[in-house]
């Protein structure tokens, strides 16, 4: 077999997704370009629908596939190159439906976390992610197991000045609301009735200061004295909850 064996790693410029869900939903996306499906029978008769008779598969043992995907990983049968999805604008996201939340990342680097503010976006319809294009990871295998098909799902939009970003956001008419656990308010003290833009800071160092001046409000999740703080993905996970709810109830 051949690429990338044991790395985890597609060849330069192209993506590598593993895992049912991830794999079935970049198959499922029309604006994703495949270039070969990797699987054991197994995976195949695992996903939901048939693929093209032309499509480019190479059935492989359990072995095989554990050599094209980063250590331990759970690939579950499926290994699927492909090309990165077309760079996505946010004035395209800013037309869009006002009453959806935008997530904004301030350097969130870690690729499950990434990934699972993915999954979390999608469960509660958020518009979009937006990242800085040079301070969070890539697409790839470990956001895309994480997202569980959220990655096809959620637009992401990198943006070379974040700063910059938030004030279009605001000029589209978005609160931006930015979670620290200095923050004097709650989340639902700080909530609006109208559009917002939850802006979510690093692991660990939580947001950048000049990040922080560019909300319109901090706030904080209202936790137990137990415990310190939340993984960023758990935040952002209640959170939007809190948004979603907010906005079922008005």
């Amino acid at each position: 077999m051949q690429g990338g064996r044991g790395s985890g790693r597609a060849a330069k410029g192209h993506v590598r997704l593993w895992g049912r869900h991830a794999v079935e939903a970049a198959l499922l996306n029309p604006r994703r370009q495949h270039r070969k499906l990797w699987a054991t029978r197994e995976g195949i008769e695992s996903l939901d629908g048939e693929l093209p008779a032309d499509f480019p598969v190479e059935y492989a043992d359990v072995a095989d596939l554990a050599r094209l995907v980063a250590k331990d990983a759970p690939h579950q049968g499926l290994v699927l190159d492909c090309e990165p999805l077309d760079d996505l604008h946010l004035a395209d996201v800013l037309d869009g439906d006002a009453a959806r939340p935008i997530v904004v990342l301030d350097q969130v680097t870690d690729p499950h976390n990434v990934g699972a503010l993915l999954r979390s976006a999608a469960a509660f319809d958020a518009a979009a992610i937006i990242t800085q294009d040079r301070h969070a990871p890539p697409e790839g295998g470990v956001i895309g197991k994480s997202a569980s098909g959220a990655l096809e799902i959620v637009p992401w939009v990198r943006v070379v000045n974040l700063s910059r970003a938030l004030e279009d956001i605001a000029e589209a008419g978005y609160w931006r609301i930015g979670l620290a656990g200095e923050a004097e308010a709650t989340l639902a003290e700080a909530l609006p009735t109208g559009p917002v833009a939850l802006v979510l800071g690093a692991e660990g160092e939580g947001m950048r200061h000049n990040v922080g001046q560019h909300c319109d409000a901090l706030a904080r999740l209202p936790i137990s004295n137990a415990m310190e703080s939340l993984n960023v993905s758990n935040a952002g996970a209640i959170a939007l909850y809190a948004i979603a709810t907010r906005t079922m109830g008005d």
